[in-house]
Protein backbone atom coordinates (compact mmCIF):
# COMPACT_ATOMS: atom_id res chain seq x y z
CA UNK A 1 0.00 0.00 0.00
CA UNK A 2 1.57 3.40 -0.95
CA UNK A 3 2.62 5.09 2.40
CA UNK A 4 1.66 8.65 3.73
CA UNK A 5 4.78 10.99 5.14
CA UNK A 6 2.98 14.46 7.47
CA UNK A 7 4.68 17.02 6.43
CA UNK A 8 4.38 18.86 10.47
CA UNK A 9 6.43 22.24 9.34
CA UNK A 10 2.67 24.63 9.17
CA UNK A 11 2.52 22.85 12.76
CA UNK A 12 5.08 25.49 13.36
CA UNK A 13 4.37 28.48 11.52
CA UNK A 14 1.54 28.47 13.31
CA UNK A 15 3.29 28.90 16.33
CA UNK A 16 5.71 31.31 14.61
CA UNK A 17 2.92 33.70 14.11
CA UNK A 18 3.04 34.49 17.58
CA UNK A 19 6.57 33.57 18.71
CA UNK A 20 4.91 31.55 21.33
CA UNK A 21 5.33 27.41 22.33
CA UNK A 22 2.01 26.44 21.04
CA UNK A 23 1.24 24.63 18.85
CA UNK A 24 3.54 22.04 19.43
CA UNK A 25 5.43 20.25 16.31
CA UNK A 26 5.82 17.36 18.82
CA UNK A 27 2.26 16.93 20.02
CA UNK A 28 1.72 16.60 16.24
CA UNK A 29 4.02 14.06 15.64
CA UNK A 30 2.50 12.00 18.01
CA UNK A 31 -0.97 12.51 17.12
CA UNK A 32 0.19 11.74 13.04
CA UNK A 33 1.91 8.26 14.31
CA UNK A 34 -1.42 7.42 16.13
CA UNK A 35 -3.00 8.33 13.20
CA UNK A 36 -1.25 5.67 11.13
CA UNK A 37 1.08 8.18 8.79
CA UNK A 38 4.40 6.00 7.48
CA UNK A 39 6.82 9.16 8.45
CA UNK A 40 7.40 12.52 9.43
CA UNK A 41 8.85 15.25 7.59
CA UNK A 42 9.92 18.36 8.27
CA UNK A 43 11.85 21.02 6.45
CA UNK A 44 14.76 23.24 8.61
CA UNK A 45 15.43 26.05 6.60
CA UNK A 46 18.53 28.47 6.97
CA UNK A 47 16.38 31.32 8.02
CA UNK A 48 14.48 28.44 10.42
CA UNK A 49 10.96 30.78 9.49
CA UNK A 50 9.23 27.80 10.54
CA UNK A 51 11.19 24.55 12.44
CA UNK A 52 14.40 25.09 14.52
CA UNK A 53 17.20 23.23 15.81
CA UNK A 54 15.62 22.79 19.26
CA UNK A 55 12.38 21.21 17.62
CA UNK A 56 14.44 19.08 14.80
CA UNK A 57 16.31 17.15 18.41
CA UNK A 58 13.04 17.04 19.93
CA UNK A 59 11.36 15.72 17.04
CA UNK A 60 14.11 12.74 16.14
CA UNK A 61 13.85 11.76 19.53
CA UNK A 62 10.12 11.63 19.54
CA UNK A 63 9.62 9.75 15.86
CA UNK A 64 8.73 6.49 15.92
CA UNK A 65 8.06 5.31 12.32
CA UNK A 66 10.61 6.91 10.34
CA UNK A 67 12.02 11.38 10.61
CA UNK A 68 12.43 12.81 6.54
CA UNK A 69 14.55 15.89 7.09
CA UNK A 70 14.49 17.98 4.28
CA UNK A 71 16.95 20.89 3.66
CA UNK A 72 19.00 22.28 1.68
CA UNK A 73 22.78 21.62 0.19
CA UNK A 74 24.09 24.42 2.40
CA UNK A 75 27.24 23.07 4.76
CA UNK A 76 25.97 24.04 8.10
CA UNK A 77 22.66 22.09 7.01
CA UNK A 78 24.17 19.46 6.13
CA UNK A 79 26.37 19.40 9.67
CA UNK A 80 23.22 19.78 11.60
CA UNK A 81 21.68 16.56 9.55
CA UNK A 82 25.15 14.23 9.85
CA UNK A 83 24.78 15.25 13.23
CA UNK A 84 21.30 14.57 14.02
CA UNK A 85 20.92 11.66 11.49
CA UNK A 86 17.33 10.93 10.53
CA UNK A 87 16.53 7.51 8.89
CA UNK A 88 16.48 9.84 5.56
CA UNK A 89 17.48 13.68 3.84
CA UNK A 90 15.48 14.64 1.23
CA UNK A 91 17.77 17.65 -0.30
CA UNK A 92 15.40 20.69 -1.89
CA UNK A 93 16.23 23.75 -3.46
CA UNK A 94 16.00 26.71 -0.90
CA UNK A 95 15.68 30.26 -1.88
CA UNK A 96 15.13 32.89 0.96
CA UNK A 97 11.99 34.73 -0.64
CA UNK A 98 9.92 31.70 -1.52
CA UNK A 99 6.88 30.96 0.52
CA UNK A 100 7.18 27.83 -0.36
CA UNK A 101 9.70 25.52 -2.41
CA UNK A 102 8.65 26.66 -5.94
CA UNK A 103 10.38 23.77 -7.91
CA UNK A 104 12.31 20.47 -7.83
CA UNK A 105 16.28 20.55 -7.67
CA UNK A 106 18.23 21.16 -10.84
CA UNK A 107 20.68 18.12 -10.46
CA UNK A 108 22.08 17.93 -13.29
CA UNK A 109 23.03 21.58 -13.54
CA UNK A 110 24.65 21.03 -9.94
CA UNK A 111 25.64 17.43 -10.06
CA UNK A 112 29.16 17.72 -8.28
CA UNK A 113 27.67 19.71 -5.28
CA UNK A 114 25.28 17.57 -4.86
CA UNK A 115 26.69 13.95 -5.24
CA UNK A 116 29.60 15.21 -2.72
CA UNK A 117 26.05 16.17 0.24
CA UNK A 118 25.03 13.04 -0.64
CA UNK A 119 28.32 10.82 -0.02
CA UNK A 120 28.44 12.61 3.24
CA UNK A 121 25.29 11.98 4.40
CA UNK A 122 25.13 8.28 2.87
CA UNK A 123 28.38 8.14 5.16
CA UNK A 124 26.01 8.81 8.77
CA UNK A 125 24.08 5.87 7.76
CA UNK A 126 21.58 8.25 6.18
CA UNK A 127 19.15 7.19 3.43
CA UNK A 128 18.99 10.09 0.60
CA UNK A 129 16.18 11.20 -1.62
CA UNK A 130 16.44 13.75 -4.36
CA UNK A 131 12.90 16.31 -5.04
CA UNK A 132 13.17 16.76 -8.82
CA UNK A 133 10.76 17.99 -11.34
CA UNK A 134 9.35 14.92 -13.47
CA UNK A 135 12.04 15.10 -16.40
CA UNK A 136 13.92 12.56 -17.57
CA UNK A 137 17.31 14.77 -17.35
CA UNK A 138 16.52 15.19 -14.11
CA UNK A 139 16.10 10.84 -13.14
CA UNK A 140 19.52 10.62 -15.38
CA UNK A 141 21.48 12.92 -13.26
CA UNK A 142 19.50 11.29 -9.74
CA UNK A 143 20.59 7.79 -11.27
CA UNK A 144 24.58 8.82 -11.52
CA UNK A 145 24.57 10.72 -8.32
CA UNK A 146 24.29 8.22 -6.43
CA UNK A 147 20.49 8.63 -4.42
CA UNK A 148 18.52 6.00 -4.21
CA UNK A 149 15.29 7.74 -3.82
CA UNK A 150 13.34 10.69 -6.05
CA UNK A 151 10.58 12.65 -4.80
CA UNK A 152 8.62 14.45 -7.60
CA UNK A 153 7.55 17.58 -7.51
CA UNK A 154 3.73 17.56 -8.09
CA UNK A 155 3.20 21.55 -8.52
CA UNK A 156 2.65 21.57 -11.65
CA UNK A 157 0.02 19.03 -11.65
CA UNK A 158 -1.60 20.51 -8.72
CA UNK A 159 -1.90 23.92 -9.69
CA UNK A 160 -3.94 22.30 -13.42
CA UNK A 161 -5.83 20.94 -11.66
CA UNK A 162 -6.53 23.90 -9.05
CA UNK A 163 -7.33 26.13 -12.30
CA UNK A 164 -9.23 23.42 -13.77
CA UNK A 165 -6.74 23.11 -16.20
CA UNK A 166 -5.34 20.28 -18.42
CA UNK A 167 -4.18 18.19 -15.25
CA UNK A 168 -4.23 15.09 -17.70
CA UNK A 169 -1.50 15.77 -19.10
CA UNK A 170 0.61 16.45 -15.94
CA UNK A 171 -0.78 13.60 -14.74
CA UNK A 172 0.19 11.28 -17.46
CA UNK A 173 3.78 13.05 -17.58
CA UNK A 174 3.82 11.81 -13.70
CA UNK A 175 3.06 8.20 -14.72
CA UNK A 176 5.71 8.07 -17.34
CA UNK A 177 8.39 9.19 -15.51
CA UNK A 178 7.51 6.96 -12.44
CA UNK A 179 7.78 4.10 -14.64
CA UNK A 180 10.83 5.28 -16.14
CA UNK A 181 12.41 5.99 -12.42
CA UNK A 182 11.66 2.67 -11.28
CA UNK A 183 13.26 0.92 -14.14
CA UNK A 184 16.52 2.61 -13.47
CA UNK A 185 16.20 1.11 -9.85
CA UNK A 186 14.77 4.22 -8.21
CA UNK A 187 12.18 4.27 -5.20
CA UNK A 188 9.38 7.26 -6.36
CA UNK A 189 7.83 9.63 -3.89
CA UNK A 190 5.73 12.53 -4.78
CA UNK A 191 4.63 16.13 -3.07
CA UNK A 192 3.87 19.44 -2.97
CA UNK A 193 0.03 20.69 -3.47
CA UNK A 194 -1.43 17.89 -3.09
CA UNK A 195 -5.12 17.84 -1.16
CA UNK A 196 -7.86 16.16 -0.31
CA UNK A 197 -9.25 16.82 -3.65
CA UNK A 198 -6.90 15.98 -6.04
CA UNK A 199 -4.59 13.32 -4.26
CA UNK A 200 -5.95 10.08 -5.39
CA UNK A 201 -5.20 10.39 -8.91
CA UNK A 202 -1.25 10.47 -7.52
CA UNK A 203 -2.13 7.94 -5.31
CA UNK A 204 -3.07 5.65 -7.97
CA UNK A 205 -0.26 5.73 -10.14
CA UNK A 206 1.93 2.52 -10.81
CA UNK A 207 4.34 1.62 -8.11
CA UNK A 208 4.28 5.02 -6.14
CA UNK A 209 6.05 4.64 -3.06
CA UNK A 210 5.30 7.46 -0.61
CA UNK A 211 3.34 10.89 -1.03
CA UNK A 212 4.55 13.68 1.35
CA UNK A 213 2.02 15.59 2.19
CA UNK A 214 1.73 18.89 4.76
CA UNK A 215 -0.20 22.25 3.96
CA UNK A 216 -3.46 20.39 3.34
CA UNK A 217 -3.30 18.60 6.27
CA UNK A 218 -2.84 21.39 8.66
CA UNK A 219 -5.35 22.80 7.37
CA UNK A 220 -7.81 20.45 7.65
CA UNK A 221 -6.50 19.98 10.92
CA UNK A 222 -7.61 23.53 12.10
CA UNK A 223 -11.36 21.86 11.81
CA UNK A 224 -11.12 18.34 12.26
CA UNK A 225 -7.83 17.93 14.29
CA UNK A 226 -4.73 16.54 13.25
CA UNK A 227 -5.73 12.60 13.72
CA UNK A 228 -8.61 12.69 11.74
CA UNK A 229 -7.07 15.03 8.85
CA UNK A 230 -4.69 12.14 8.56
CA UNK A 231 -6.79 9.29 9.04
CA UNK A 232 -9.02 10.89 6.34
CA UNK A 233 -5.67 11.35 3.56
CA UNK A 234 -4.89 8.07 4.38
CA UNK A 235 -8.41 7.11 3.32
CA UNK A 236 -8.41 8.53 0.57
CA UNK A 237 -5.16 7.14 -0.75
CA UNK A 238 -6.33 4.03 -0.21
Amino acid sequence: MIKLGVNIDHVATVREARKTFEPDPVQAVRECEAAGCDSIVCHLRKDRRHINDKDLDKIKKTVTTKLNLEMSVDPEIVEIACRTKPEQATLVPENRQEVTTEGGLNVADNFEKIKNVIEQLASKGIEVSLFIDPEEAQIEASVRSGAKIIEFHTGRYAEEFHARGNCEKELETLRQMTELAIKKGLTVCAGHGLTYRNVALVAQIKGMHELNIGHSIVSKAVFTGIGEAVKQMKELMA
